[in-house]
């Protein structure tokens, strides 16, 4: 399937910024489920001051926002074929080793909770892997609003609502404690007849010895597909967020969004 992609960020401050740093990993790279065909970032009231691929095999910009600018705007476009690969991206490559993935994050960190499901799931073949997608998707209902970036899987898990965030960290916990390597992944979802979106997704993968890395994607209870784009990998959010920054000085932000992806 191609698939064309625009994804448009404006960051707005009501009085000129002294300096704002953003980190951007919105260039995706080819895997096994994906090829991308054309791409490019667009820049307003930025900089670009580097470029270079992280620890995760991310493509990695830093812009900078300086010298009296009231706004950032950041546009990631282009065009990815992908191809459904039952969930597979590949075998672990690239400089972070697989030992790396099976260790707690802040975001990742197990409690009560994450420890009772693990015992529930039971094991760590592929199809108690499955069972626990459909668990996290049961355990914490789709909730907008309900949790915020910095919200833990052991949290949403006790609270029992969350958004596709919240489902990639409380299945990476459990599968971790399972003794599986497990990672966050960010990108978009192609949705038929929904043109617009509100924001990107994400998704969570564990690596099964003979398979690689297998997807399950929480949120709509299924392994992805010809209808998901890749963007970066991580041990969780804040590995592999789309955008995330520093800002300095006394002015105050607003942020808009706009995505659209369509076939």
């Amino acid at each position: 399937m191609r698939l064309t992609i625009e994804h448009h960020t404006e960051y707005r401050y009501d009085q000129p910024v002294d300096y704002a740093l953003q980190r951007l990993r919105l260039w995706p790279r080819n895997w096994p489920c994906q090829s991308v065909a054309a791409w490019e970032i667009e820049l307003t009231g930025g900089l670009r001051e580097a470029r270079f691929v992280d620890g995760f095999g991310n493509e990695t910009w830093l812009v900078s926002a300086r010298g009296g600018m009231d706004h950032l705007g950041i546009t990631a476009r282009g065009v990815v074929d992908t191809a459904d690969t039952n969930g597979i991206s590949g075998p672990a490559s690239g400089f972070a080793p697989l030992w790396l993935y099976q260790q707690e994050t802040t975001l990742t960190q197990p409690g009560e909770a994450i420890r009772a499901l693990a015992q529930e799931v039971g094991g760590s073949s592929v199809d108690h892997l499955h069972g626990l997608m459909a668990l996290v998707g049961e355990r914490v209902a789709y909730e907008i609003g309900a949790t915020h970036p910095a919200t833990g899987a052991e949290e949403s898990l006790s609270g029992g609502s969350g958004v596709c965030q919240d489902h990639a960290h409380v299945f990476c916990a459990v599968a971790r404690l399972l003794g599986l390597p497990a990672r966050y992944v960010s990108g978009y979802l192609f949705i038929p007849d929904t043109v617009d979106q509100a924001a990107s997704h994400a998704w969570a993968e564990a690596h099964i010895e003979g398979l690689g890395w297998v997807g399950f994607d929480c949120s709509n209870g299924i392994c992805p597909d010809e209808l998901y784009v890749r963007i970066a990998v991580g041990r969780d959010y804040a590995d592999a967020a789309p955008i995330s920054g520093i800002r300095f000085g006394p002015s105050q932000e607003t942020l808009a969004v706009r995505l659209n992806v369509s076939q």
